[in-house]
Parts: structure tokens; sequence; C-alpha cells
């Protein structure tokens, strides 16, 4: 009788041993088929963000070059003022750049896409910090610098003002349409340097804005290398 207990405790404990075993590796398996989608997600979005960050840089290279024509305006327009040699064929480009706008687009598809399946999806704490503050901060900062910062919207703080100062100096066609500008301009003294004063705040300004792209493009660069390092 002893014999036969024994042996079916012997028999009790393989059996439970199996099944431990059993769901032990069950759920190893379960955990690295968890690991592994979320390793899979978190490269698909990492590429992601990495693809936006390049179209970003494309964009802002862009913004770069229109504030940058704006201030040759600014330097175009001074001249004229000063009675300097200027271009009257290249006076309608100018004219158009004085006081352009620009609208900052921001490609966040990618973390957008991370932030709905969770910020902890990126493991590396230091490169998830840079992504947010890439995105919740510095990207929110440009929008509204170009968008809705006053100083910054050119054409509804001076289009209208430097015309109705230089208007008078404008030249249309037989079909009315401005072709140039009679120069050396007629203005009194007093609404040369009102005009003046505008373009001086102009290239200030934009000026300004360029140093903070200058800033941002120079984190989107550091962020590309270390996502691409966690790629690999």
């Amino acid at each position: 009788m002893r014999k036969i207990q024994i042996k079916n405790w012997k028999k009790y404990t393989f059996e439970f041993l199996s099944i431990f075993v059993a769901v032990i590796s069950a759920f190893a398996l379960n955990n690295w088929n968890d690991n592994r989608n979320d390793r899979n997600a978190e490269n698909k979005i990492l590429t992601e963000i990495k693809n936006g960050l390049a179209k970003d840089i494309e964009d802002m290279r862009l913004n770069e070059l229109g504030h940058k024509m704006g201030i040759d305006a600014v330097n175009y327009f001074r001249n004229i003022l000063a009675d300097k040699p200027a271009s009257k064929d290249s006076m309608m480009f100018h004219y158009f750049n004085l006081t352009r706008d620009f609208v900052s687009a921001q490609n966040i598809s990618g973390y957008e896409t991370l932030k709905s399946k969770g910020l902890e999806l990126i493991r590396n704490d230091s490169l998830r910090t840079k992504i947010v503050s890439l995105y919740e901060y510095d990207y929110n900062t440009l929008r509204k610098l170009e968008e809705e910062y006053y100083e910054l919207q050119f054409q509804e703080n001076y289009f209208k003002e430097i015309n109705s100062l230089i208007a008078q100096n404008f030249e249309f066609n037989q079909d009315k349409m401005l072709i140039g500008i009679t120069t050396p301009l007629k203005l009194e003294s007093d609404k040369e340097n009102i005009v003046l004063i505008y373009l001086m705040k102009i290239q200030i300004n934009r000026n300004f804005i360029l140093q903070y792209y200058t800033e941002v493009k120079q984190k989107i660069e550091q962020l590309q290398l270390e996502i691409q390092f966690e790629l690999k």
C-alpha cells in the first residue's frame, strides 16, 4: 500500500510540475510576443516620426528663406529711401516679400500615434523626453510665433501703414496694374522716419524668428540622430 502511495505521489508531483512548466512557458511566450509587438510598434512609430522630422526641416527651410527675402526687401526699400541704386525691375518682388507672413506646417501624425498608444512605448527615457519637448513645446512655440504673436504679423501691422505713406510714389500702367515706384521717394521727413521705423521692426522680428528656427532645427537634427541610433 505504501509503495502505491509513493508511486501516486510521484505521479501527481510530475503532473503538477508538467502543468506548472507549461503555464510558465505559455506565460513567458505570451510576454515575449507582447514585447516583440511593442518593439515593432515602437520602431514603426519612431520611423514615422523620423520621416516627419525630415519633412519638417524642409518646411522650416522654406519659411527661413521667406523671412530672409523679407529682410532683403527691407534693405531694398531702405536703399530707395536713401536714394541709393536699386533695380526697378525687382521692385514688385521685394514689395510682395516685405510684409509676407508664414504659417508653421508641422507633421505630427507620428507623435499623435505615439500619444494614442502611450508615451511609455518609447523605452529610452531621454529620447521620449526630447520627443515630447519638441512637439509639445518647441513646435507649439514656433506655431504661435508665426501665426499669433502680434509683432510677427507683418501683413496686418505694416502693409496698410506703409502703403499709405508711399502710395503716392507708385507707378501704374494703362491697365492700372502696379509696375514700379518712382525714385527718389517724395516723403516728408516725419513720414520717412515712420517708414524707416517700420522697416527696422520688420527686420528685427524676422531675425528673431530666424534665430528660433535655427535652434529648433538643431534640436530636430539631434533627435534624428538619436532615433536612427535607436532603430539600429
